[in-house]
């Protein structure tokens, strides 16, 4: 466990000193929207870029729905669309440091390692239910150099939703209960797509559950508790606007739209890609960014039934629910974020014997990290 922590501190440490090196050798694509302190750091301003600005303004100033509010600040209705768990975090962490809009930022970037350097832990002992022990610390390694994996050291829920997501799962199989359930709940109130693990849960409840009274109550009180986390803030939500699914209106106010076909997007991508991929990559500004996105979502499908054969149903289930969901609205924008949190994946290429394979997709999986953070350091569209 010494190991694993060492690691992965000392990984954050190197990605933040070349996200760094990135900020002070390139030009920025675009203006900074914002920055941590009063004037621009090239250091620190690396954490927080695009939605670290709304996770500040809910930390600092809570949420204040106006209705058709202003396109930005304080009472935009937009920021409920984000859910509580991460900034209310950021708030009390910022604690540590002060009261200013800095503090926040820090404490938001605190929450982020430490929830990176205790994920590293819960994945191993999540992975160990199903492999070796090296097959365990390959499947923390892919993880962390994933190409969008960058995301888990900024001002961002991904680090803290799969480190809650890791423990539910967790509980779940190892019948600890209320370790599943509160975890679950915490983590469907920190991201909306949270919710999406719950059919996954509900397998592993039906079949690792034992026949007696008690313990089938506490696996009910597992899933009810995982429910509870966006019923909660759904409750919230309607309190203060009147619509307890305001969030999802918020998210399709941004011209965000699920529940068209999943693979239209997908099946454009490669026919461009196949025919004239040059042309297609010059084609508009958001092209490169957009291949990047689907030809990982692509690669993440394909490795969907593999899961599903090797690693059982709930974790296949896991990850077609949370690949159908972004593809159902016909744009790949975050699509590269929402598949770094898809632990499976990475439970299975961990077991891949080939030694050649397996360094290849090390090597492959640490440049294209590399040219992710470089991209996001100096801002351009990869949120």
């Amino acid at each position: 466990m010494v190991r694993l922590v060492a690691a992965a501190l000392a990984f954050r440490l190197i990605s933040a000193v070349l996200a760094l090196l990135v900020n002070l050798s390139f030009p920025l694509q675009q203006r900074e929207q914002f920055t941590v302190f009063e004037s621009t750091s090239p250091f620190w301003d690396t954490f927080a870029r695009y939605d670290s600005g709304w996770y500040q303004q809910i930390a600092k100033n809570g949420y204040v729905f106006v209705a058709g509010g202003p396109s930005a600040g304080v009472g935009k209705p937009g920021k409920i669309a984000f859910f509580p768990v991460y900034p209310l975090s950021m708030q009390y962490t910022s604690r540590l440091f002060g009261s200013s809009k800095a503090d926040v930022y820090l404490g938001g970037i605190l929450v982020s390692w430490t929830s990176f350097i205790a994920l590293s832990v819960a994945l191993f002992y999540l992975a160990k239910l199903d492999l070796n022990r090296r097959q365990a610390e390959r499947a923390v390694v892919l993880t962390a150099i994933f190409p969008f994996s960058f995301f888990f050291g900024l001002v961002y829920t991904e680090s803290l939703f799969l480190l809650l997501t890791v423990l539910s799962f967790y509980g779940f199989r190892t019948r600890h209960w209320m370790l599943g359930g509160v975890a679950g709940a915490l983590a469907t109130a920190t991201r909306v797509n949270g919710i999406l693990m719950l059919p996954a849960l509900a397998w592993i409840a039906f079949r690792t559950v034992q026949p007696t009274t008690r313990d089938r109550t506490f696996a009910g009180i597992a899933l009810l508790l995982v429910l509870s986390g966006i019923g909660i803030y759904s409750l919230y939500i309607y309190a203060l606007s009147g619509n307890p699914f305001e969030w999802a209106m918020s998210i399709q106010r941004w011209g965000y739209h699920v529940g068209g076909a999943p693979w239209t997007a997908p099946i454009r991508l490669l026919q461009e890609l196949l025919t004239h991929p040059y042309r297609y990559l010059l084609s508009s500004p958001m092209a490169l960014y957009d291949t990047l996105y689907g030809v990982t979502a692509v690669m993440f499908l394909i490795l969907t039934p593999c899961v599903w054969l090797k690693l059982g149903a709930p974790y296949g289930l896991l990850m077609l629910l949370n690949l159908w969901l972004p593809l159902s609205s016909g744009v790949f924008e975050g699509l590269g974020r929402y598949c770094s949190v898809l632990f499976p994946a990475f439970i299975w290429l961990a077991t891949i014997r080939s030694q050649r394979t397996a360094t290849g997709i090390v090597v492959l999986f640490a440049l294209f990290y590399t040219l992710g953070l470089a991209l996001f350091t100096s801002i351009h569209p990869i949120f």
